[in-house]
């Protein structure tokens, strides 16, 4: 049973998003936040699996309680969700170590397959707002520039995987384009984690863009 703490300053909105949860088999919404600073606090008393996180709140805003709710490099997948499609914060929460971000207007069951899919690791954001996402807030380095040292720890298979990880792309489509087992890809995804240091998929997506490892345009190629 995943289990999910839904926090967002709109009563309304929390209890939408609760009789979503709820009505799942496999999904348990086991408390809801108003705002940053009692999700925190909900947090260290519920052990929530994954937090839906708003990103615009009065007192302490979404990024805010995220920065803090993972800055120990543990804690509960988070996923934000706003209504804006270019919020500034989301490049930033992701940094942070949000494992992806939706619109609230998702349909029903596109987010409990996002809360099952951020529960295990996966990364997630919306398809609308990747491209525009990247494009605007990923500091690319000078043409150029040298592959990050950390890279170069990287196999030629690793780094082709992290590539696709960074296109969107599910360890089954990965090991489709490479001829390799769904074990074997499993593998090698760990293998960039340990490596690069890295929590999640979110995180290797930041790396790849950062390093200049693909390009904005790139992310529904290849």
């Amino acid at each position: 049973m995943i289990r999910a703490l839904v926090v967002d300053d709109q009563a309304l909105v929390r209890g939408g998003f609760r009789l979503i949860l709820d009505s799942q088999p496999d999904i348990e919404v086991v408390g809801e936040a108003a705002d940053g600073q009692q999700a925190l606090a909900l947090c260290r008393e519920l052990l929530p699996d994954v937090v839906l996180m708003d990103v615009r709140m009065p007192g302490m805003d979404g990024l805010e309680a995220t920065r803090r709710l993972l800055s120990t490099g543990q804690g509960p997948r988070v996923l934000m969700l706003t209504t804006f499609d270019l919020d500034q914060y989301v490049y930033d929460a992701m940094r942070a170590g949000a494992s992806g971000f939706l619109l609230k207007d998702v349909r029903p069951e596109q987010l409990a397959e996002a809360v099952r899919e951020v529960a295990v690791g996966e990364m997630l954001l919306a398809p609308a707002v990747t491209e525009r996402l990247v494009q605007q807030f990923v500091r690319r380095p000078r043409p150029g520039a040298a592959k990050p040292a950390e890279l170069e720890t990287l196999t030629e298979r690793e780094l082709a995987v992290l590539t696709l990880m960074a296109r969107g792309r599910s360890n089954a489509e990965i090991a489709a384009k490479l001829f390799l087992s769904q074990t074997t890809v499993k593998s090698h995804v760990t293998h960039v984690f340990s490596k690069l240091g890295l929590r999640d998929r979110a995180q290797a997506v930041i790396v790849a863009y950062e390093s200049g490892l693909i390009e904005p345009g790139e992310s529904a190629a290849g």
